[in-house]
């Protein structure tokens, strides 16, 4: 009968295994080396530990039940034995030794970046990821593309709800990427559970990290250190293509921000300007002012019918560009291009009934960049 329970109990442990990957309980396997040697090594310690409290409850409940006061058994006195004291230390010495091994070896393949083919900077900014491909010319910010009707009840929910972006992160399959991870504002953490990536993004400091993803596809995150109000709505996303595809695409890329410079020397008009700004403005300062300028008084204020800001143009610039000390409004001068904050500063002054009429050009942000 004892042997029928523990054979029942092992072929039970055993089909949980599956039940609990399917359910998703359990870590990814991922589509990195090191994501599945570390996933290899918590089903391993996982195990072990399995097979420690199956023993050591067992003992317990069969001490219990077998030597139970009922049955007429009083307990033993005794002290030392060394002996046993001897055994009882030297088994989980042994047990944590034969663990260590393999987790060193583990953790030495995690931290070693070297010999990447390709840099990639990751700053972390409330509430958005910005990627800089070190080297190439390319930059560009990640933001949450779920809508806020999504988010407020008043449409349905997709298959990724605040796991996808408007821009992921694109990375070559087959090639050591080093991440090297900073942040502008606050502590976050880029975390990508496929590619057993979770790093702090720390103010003041680069930390480094380094993947090398096997298999094309997309492989979503988030944001793992509570970082604002809108942590909740900070994905990390990952796009994983074959090297071909990804030379192609950091080649139109990298054309694409020739072009952008380009515009630099071209008067720009209201139209284009509202209608750039206005697309700027809806992904990085609605969270904060609100998509109809009204603001979230005191820390930030309305925009719409904003008397100080209408009448001081320099001000406006000033305070899109350098950020306000001591504020919750940030410099947005390393976060947008010119263009970008010429087109959302004049959304600014003509949106919301402002209708100020000025047209700030792209030419004159980045005079004021330069300075």
């Amino acid at each position: 009968m004892r042997r029928l329970v523990w054979t029942a109990s092992g072929a039970a442990l055993a089909g949980l295994a599956p039940m609990v990957l399917a359910n998703g309980w359990n870590m990814p396997v991922g589509v990195t080396d090191v994501s599945r040697e570390i996933h290899s090594l918590h089903m391993t310690i996982f195990w072990i530990c399995v097979v420690i409290g199956v023993i050591v409850f067992g003992a317990i409940f069969f001490s219990l039940f077998r030597y139970r006061h009922s049955r007429g058994h009083k307990a033993a006195h005794f002290h030392e034995h060394t002996a046993v004291e001897v055994v009882w230390t030297l088994i989980p010495l042994l047990i944590l030794v034969a663990m260590a091994v393999p987790a060193t070896a583990t953790l030495k393949s995690m931290y070693d970046a070297s010999d990447a083919e390709l840099d990639v900077m990751i700053t972390g900014q409330q509430w958005r990821w910005r990627y800089e491909y070190l080297g190439e010319d390319v930059a560009f910010l990640s933001n949450l593309a779920t809508s806020r009707e999504a988010i407020e009840g008043r449409q349905a929910k997709g298959e990724h709800y605040l796991l996808e972006v408007d821009e992921p992160l694109v990375l070559p399959t087959g090639r050591k990427v080093r991440l090297l991870l900073t942040s502008d504002d606050v502590v976050h953490s880029w975390w990508v559970p496929d590619l057993a990536v979770k790093q702090d993004a720390v103010p003041g400091f680069v930390n480094e990290n380094w993947v090398e993803i096997d298999e094309p596809g997309v492989y979503r995150g988030q944001c793992a250190e509570l970082c604002g109000r809108n942590h909740g709505f900070m994905p990390a996303v990952v796009r994983a293509v074959e090297p071909e595809r990804f030379d192609a695409w950091l080649a139109e890329r990298q054309a694409a921000a020739s072009e952008a410079a380009l515009g630099l020397d071209r008067e720009w008009g209201m139209a284009e300007l509202m209608e750039k700004g206005e697309a700027v403005y809806g992904t990085i300062c609605a969270s904060c002012h609100q998509p109809d300028g009204s603001g979230s008084p005191p820390a930030f204020p309305a925009l719409a019918g904003n008397q100080a800001l209408i009448d001081d143009r320099r001000r406006h610039i000033e305070t899109v560009v350098n950020g306000v000390a001591g504020s919750a409004m940030p410099a947005f001068r390393g976060t947008l291009n010119a263009i970008e904050l010429a087109a959302v500063i004049t959304y600014e002054r003509n949106a919301w009934g402002n209708d100020t009429g000025d047209v700030v050009q792209p030419s004159a942000i980045a005079e004021r960049l330069a300075d």
